[in-house]
């Protein structure tokens, strides 16, 4: 039986909503993606009087905006026949709702300046090895839980207005079907949940200032949240009982869904905006090595720990060509690609972990002086500062997949590379050398594509993870990247 799903995929730069159809039985079946609808995402910084003289946020009404677009188009490619829908994001921000379920202001962006200050504080009251114990999560400082306590000490006082904070998925999908809900997965990311009870840890979020019951509790992927609203249906020309389901909320747990995983020896790499690389476990791993090593515990489809590394990614990339364009350059990505691959073998390498490419701003000129003080200096031209960048990430990758090895007692003989990085051939021949394994490359939509399978299993259509990925091995092409001989780094 044919399957009609619509995926809604929002990034930290850009959004889609995709058309989804699934056809055939079984792992036999196969699943086919149309473009409904494309558009950009971005934050915007908006002034105000306070102390920091403004901050950071996400147009959430201009993305509400363009996802009904999207769903409008998507029904409309479908007839109105439309058995489902989904939706995923990035993790960890949140918006801030009254009794009435009204928006009281547009979401704070992970990258604003205001979270670091508030995480050291958060981070000495509780004490940095207990909340890891707790929730096994990162420290990265914009967590879930640094920003509903940067919220709790804001002078405008939004706690006091709320009454619910509904992460950007679920936010949109009270818009689209009226039920307030967290999902877990994308709950587990923000520092603040436990991903064995699958509850929020009040006894970290109160303490804090944050009010009991701020946070719905979660449901799980495959979970039905509900239908349409009428209005809303009508709108979208769909049926009123088109219903919303539970997806990997977390735009990468819907990716490792959609990764085409081998064995144990498998690991993942969902390249981005964020490159976030690890490995599928059934317990989370919450020891002092993993701590140290910045390993985090997010919660997984069907009952699974995704245990990964944040990476910068290609946030990297796209904040050089930002600010080389901002000059007065014209530099598309497959430009830059093909500078870098002619400025040749890079002599720095630097830290593209380190704090300082973390926000906005002139990055050409950042990565120029972290190399400077490895005593690599870089010359100004784009090609030579991008091959640098290029090989710093595929460094970064293959120190977590050795530490991935030992962390798990599971060496990595196989890297499945999922995202649109996955169209970045000489990264992926860069991370292929530096890993000294395989990469297996594709799909690269694998975040939709997990979106999609996940409804399919809420509708009974497949049957479980395995399947899922059978279907994904006979639906796309994957490309493999063998390391070259002797490349591999020490």
């Amino acid at each position: 039986m044919t399957r009609h799903l619509l995926a809604v995929d929002l990034g930290a730069s850009s959004g889609r909503v995709m058309c989804c159809t699934l056809t055939g039985e079984g792992s036999a079946g196969t699943l086919r993606l149309d473009e409904a609808h494309r558009f950009a995402n971005r934050t915007v910084f908006v002034p105000d009087d306070g102390p920091r003289g403004g901050r950071f946020t996400w147009d959430i009404v201009g993305l509400y905006a363009d996802v009904l677009h999207g769903l409008r188009e998507g029904g409309r490619r479908f007839g109105g026949a439309v058995d489902a829908i989904g939706i995923d994001s990035w993790g960890v921000d949140y918006g801030l709702l009254d009794a009435q379920g009204r928006l009281i202001a547009n979401p704070t962006a992970y990258r604003d300046p205001r979270h670091p200050p508030v995480a050291e504080r958060v981070n000495e009251a509780i004490g940095w090895p207990a909340l890891y114990e707790r929730t096994g999560i990162q420290k990265l400082p914009f967590n879930t839980l640094y920003q509903l306590a940067a919220d709790a000490e804001d002078p405008s006082e939004p706690l006091e207005r709320a009454a619910s904070a509904l992460m950007i998925p679920q936010l949109l999908g009270y818009w689209l079907a009226g039920e307030k809900r967290s999902e877990h997965t994308l709950a587990s990311t923000g520092g603040c949940y436990d991903t064995e009870s699958a509850a929020w840890c009040g006894e970290l979020l109160t303490p804090r200032g944050v009010p009991e019951n701020l946070l719905p509790p979660a449901v799980q992927p495959t979970d039905r949240i509900g239908t349409l609203r009428p209005g809303v249906a009508e709108d979208l020309g769909l049926p009123a009982g088109t219903p919303l389901i539970a997806v990997g909320s977390h735009d990468t747990a819907s990716a490792v869904a959609g990764a085409p995983l081998s064995g144990p020896g498998s690991a993942y790499l969902s390249s981005g905006t964020w490159s976030l690389l690890g490995v599928e476990l059934d317990e989370p791993i919450r020891t002092a090595a993993a701590r140290d090593a910045g390993f985090t515990n997010e919660g997984g489809v069907s009952g699974t720990i995704r245990f990964l590394k944040n990476h910068a990614g290609l946030w990297l990339v796209q904040e050089c060509r930002r600010a080389w364009n901002e000059g007065g350059n014209d530099y598309g990505f497959p430009e830059l690609a093909h500078l870098a691959e002619a400025a040749g073998p890079s002599r720095c390498s630097i830290d593209a972990d380190d704090p300082r490419f973390a926000v906005p701003g002139d990055m050409p000129a950042r990565v120029r002086e972290a190399a400077a003080e490895r005593g690599a200096p870089l010359p100004d031209e784009p090609g030579a500062v991008m091959r640098c960048v290029l090989e710093s990430l595929a460094a970064a990758y293959a120190g977590s997949v050795r530490t991935l090895g030992e962390l798990t007692g599971r060496p990595v003989d196989r890297l499945h590379l999922v995202g649109g990085g996955g169209n970045h051939r000489l990264l992926n021949r860069l991370t292929a050398d530096a890993c000294g394994v395989p990469v297996e490359v594709g799909p690269t939509e694998a975040t939709v594509v997990g979106n999609a399978l996940v409804q399919a299993m809420a509708l009974g259509r497949v049957a479980d993870l395995a399947e899922a990925r059978a279907i994904v091995r006979a639906s796309f092409p994957i490309e493999t990247v063998e390391p070259s001989p002797g490349r591999a780094t020490d």
